[in-house]
């Protein structure tokens, strides 16, 4: 039985490989793919920002090696931001209700 981090660790790969490959490499997230992912997968983070760019912003945020593809390396990195900030926000709201 799987612990908890490695079931995460499990779905985070899960993930990414369900939407990367499609089209062109099977490794690699093209703008596309990243669109897909990002809207089915943060759909309630990408809505609530209320930027049309947003998607492109992210793909220019992550894409390190400017290749136009996000690989396994650079989505780590989103995800691991969007954890941090979300540990942020509610550890402000804890401290705010105390």
């Amino acid at each position: 039985m799987p612990s908890q981090l490695e079931a995460a660790m499990d779905a985070l790969i899960a993930v990414f490989h369900h939407y990367s490959g499609h089209e062109g490499d099977k490794y690699k997230l093209n703008k596309g793919e990243l669109k897909e992912l990002l809207n089915s997968e943060l759909n309630d983070f990408i809505t609530s920002q209320k930027d049309p760019m947003l998607v492109e912003k992210i793909m220019n945020d992550l894409d390190s090696n400017k290749d136009n593809e996000v690989d396994f390396n650079e989505f780590v990195v989103l995800v691991a931001a969007l954890t941090v900030a979300c540990n942020d926000f509610f550890q402000d709201q804890k401290k705010k209700s105390k």
